[in-house]
């Protein structure tokens, strides 16, 4: 019996998504819950999976296709058991592969006696490699585009860089690829932009083109924190096995600022001002494919704790490539810690619907007065962006304020003032 295997069904907030690469060729046996298909979408990488015994008799949607939510990709044939020798799923997943009901013909490069597959052998021309630079894993020991891919990986990798698992579309692949070969003089490169990087410009442009964004300053010293973090930092880890970081007391410290300043917290719909009762914080993650903000949900009922234990798992998933839907859509307000790479100061851009986002810069010792006095204490510049239609100077102003003053006296958070 055949039946379909169709898309997922995407949130209204994603309009559609692109073939990333096909993990099982035509003529291969499936089993029920087996990944089948990466798909690509503005916001992360979704896995298909097989939807139940049988074999993929027919991928209707190659590699780079754009597809539609819930719409049909490719055919399977339940209960039944591969009888013959199935093309790779490089072969099946090449553009057009979906037109043809035969794979490519293979290519035999007759000076050095090997077989190589047509995708692999123009990305082995892309980057001036030949078949004896790679170590075909295919049947017969044919060159596949997943093994020239890997070749490139390892080239990247021994330069001090790793290629994401989640970069497995055609456009990441030529990213890789492209950074895999050293440039010099006055070479260039092209590669396209990926679906994400896409996405991001256009919301970033979209942010500063369609709200009136204005950016306040404010600093914090950070040495009650520091103290606190030193004067517990081993107890912590080893209570509850996560690491003690900075992220947890500013999450908390923005969780009572935004009850304090529920503009901050809003969000615009229209001509509508939508106010929410609960806190749903994102944290800006960088990740090889790009910005993306994975959501801390009712975040006022966590502790420090499981604010830190959610933060180090939302990075675990990103850099997997394993964020799903769920995870990043929605939120009520954003903090991006450009600090971590060592920034000294920016101005965040907002993230639509959202009417505010907090930035975190790095730590520098600088000479402050203090009671009349010039002393050296850690500081950190913070920034707030926000939306100037709906919030006023005097709200932002004193919403930073208010942030400053727990992480300046931890203890507030204790006493809840």
């Amino acid at each position: 019996m055949t039946n379909e295997i169709k898309a997922p069904a995407f949130p209204e907030s994603v309009q559609d998504g692109t073939i990333a690469e096909w993990h099982i060729a035509e003529g291969e046996s499936i089993k029920r819950d087996q990944p089948l298909v990466d798909i690509e979408t503005d916001k992360v990488v979704i896995e298909v999976v097989a939807p139940g015994d049988g074999v993929l008799t027919k991928i209707l949607k190659g590699v780079d296709s754009v597809i539609e939510s819930n719409e049909v990709i490719g055919l399977f044939e339940a209960g039944a058991v591969a009888t013959a020798a199935p093309a790779t799923a490089e072969d099946s997943s090449a553009p057009g592969a979906a037109s043809q009901a035969e794979p490519e013909p293979e290519l035999k490069n007759t000076a050095e006696d090997a077989i190589v597959n047509p995708a692999a052998k123009r990305l082995l021309d892309e980057n001036q490699l030949s078949a004896a630079d790679v170590v075909g894993t295919g049947k017969g020991g044919r060159i596949t585009r997943a093994d020239v891919v890997n070749h490139l990986e390892g080239a990247t990798k021994s330069a001090g860089k790793s290629a994401s698992k989640e970069e497995s579309g055609s456009a990441a692949k030529a990213v890789v690829a492209a950074a895999a070969t050293p440039m010099s003089g006055r070479e260039e490169k092209r590669v396209p932009m990926s679906r994400l990087r896409t996405r991001v410009a256009e919301r970033l442009l979209e942010a500063t083109q369609t709200t009136a964004m204005l950016t306040t300053f404010n600093e914090v010293d950070m040495t009650a924190l520091k103290q606190l973090r030193s004067s517990y930092r081993e107890d912590f880890e080893k209570r509850h096995d996560i690491r003690l970081g900075y992220m947890s007391f500013f999450v908390r410290a923005c969780v009572e600022a935004l009850k304090k300043f529920p503009a901050v917290n809003a969000s615009l719909d229209g001509g509508d001002i939508v106010y929410h009762g609960y806190q749903d914080i994102g944290v800006a993650v960088s990740s090889d494919r790009g910005l993306v903000v994975p959501i801390l949900r009712n975040v006022d009922g966590y502790s420090l704790a499981e604010t830190e234990q959610k933060i180090a798992e939302f990075g675990g998933k990103a850099k997997a490539g394993q964020l799903t839907i769920e995870d990043i859509t929605g939120g009520t307000f954003t903090i991006s810690n450009g600090g971590v790479f060592g920034s000294l100061l920016s101005t965040p851009i907002l993230n639509p619907p959202q009417t505010a986002i907090l930035g975190m810069h790095t730590i520098k010792d600088r000479p402050i007065a203090l009671n009349g006095e010039v002393v050296i204490r850690p500081m950190m510049y913070l920034a707030l962006s926000y939306d100037h239609r709906l919030i006023d100077g005097k709200e932002a102003v004193q919403f930073l304020v208010a942030v400053k003053e727990v992480i300046e006296d931890p203890t507030r958070i204790l006493l809840n003032l």
